[in-house]
């Protein structure tokens, strides 16, 4: 089940939930932050299961996924959808005691995933930009299960840093399984053909930058050394042109939300 539902990424999205409820300040850590963070994880293990069922197909070309439980052979489709089905209530469930915000904006997250941004990748390299939005909202599904406006500058501004730094982590991740990718016919999103970043992931990285020093100046990292501090957390997107320096800076972008959440929370 663990292939089936990603669980290592379905646990990031309930921690990023998490992140964005814990930054709330009328939150009140305890129950209801564990039935947040077990509500989006199980809606986030739901739509791996749909998508699974969805992409069996090309599933079954690539390397890195060919041994998941639908194209292995281990797991009927009509199974699979039934189990997805039974953990997107689940998780329903869970986030509705928590209101009607959280569960709306989970729903809604699934079905951009499921509707809009599975099958659009296939179409075009450019469904990145439509699935980034994905991994954007949970913050925002946090902060609204913890009573905080939707349209505070705060969590629009952090879901806003997650949404551009999804860019370049695609980026990275198509280039270290370009030749599946291929395989499958999925079309790249391939500056200069994976030899260096192009204008457009310059500019986008340059954005990265430029919205994550905005958190110093709104107050919202607070501390003497505060811009240093960002421009810190900015290394790793800013080596991702350098070939050589590749596998540090994708780890070091994997870290880069957890970074800045953790940054945020921790400013009084």
């Amino acid at each position: 089940m663990c292939r089936l539902f990603r669980l290592p990424l379905a646990l990031m999205n309930g921690t990023a939930a998490l992140g964005g409820y814990l930054l709330c300040r009328e939150a009140r850590p305890g129950v209801s932050g564990l039935m947040l963070f077990t509500g989006v994880t199980l809606m986030a293990c739901a739509a791996s299961a749909f998508n699974q069922v969805l992409e069996r197909d090309v599933d079954a070309l690539m390397r890195r996924t060919m041994a998941r439980p639908l194209p292995a052979g281990e797991l009927a489709p009509l199974w699979g959808a039934t189990i997805a089905v039974l953990v997107l209530l689940s998780g329903a469930v869970v986030l509705a005691a928590l209101g009607a915000a959280p569960l709306l904006l989970a729903l809604a997250t699934l079905a951009w995933y499921l509707a809009v941004y599975t099958p659009l990748k296939r179409r075009t390299p450019f469904a990145l930009l439509a699935g980034a939005f994905c991994g954007a909202l949970p913050p925002l599904i946090g902060w609204s299960a913890a009573g905080g406006a939707l349209g505070d500058f705060r969590i629009v501004l952090l879901c806003g840093i997650l949404y551009l730094w999804q860019v370049p982590h695609f980026w990275m991740l198509q280039k270290r399984h370009a030749d599946d990718y291929r395989l499958a016919g999925f079309p790249l999103f391939a500056p200069q053909s994976f030899r260096g970043p192009g204008p457009f992931l310059v500019l986008w990285l340059a954005a990265v930058v430029a919205a994550t020093l905005m958190l110093p100046a709104f107050g919202l990292i607070a501390g003497s050394n505060a811009s240093l501090w960002c421009l810190a957390f900015c290394v790793p997107l800013l080596l991702t042109p350098f070939r050589r320096l590749e596998a540090a800076a994708y780890v070091g972008v994997n870290v880069f939300p957890a970074l800045v959440t953790l940054a945020l929370y921790s400013t009084p």
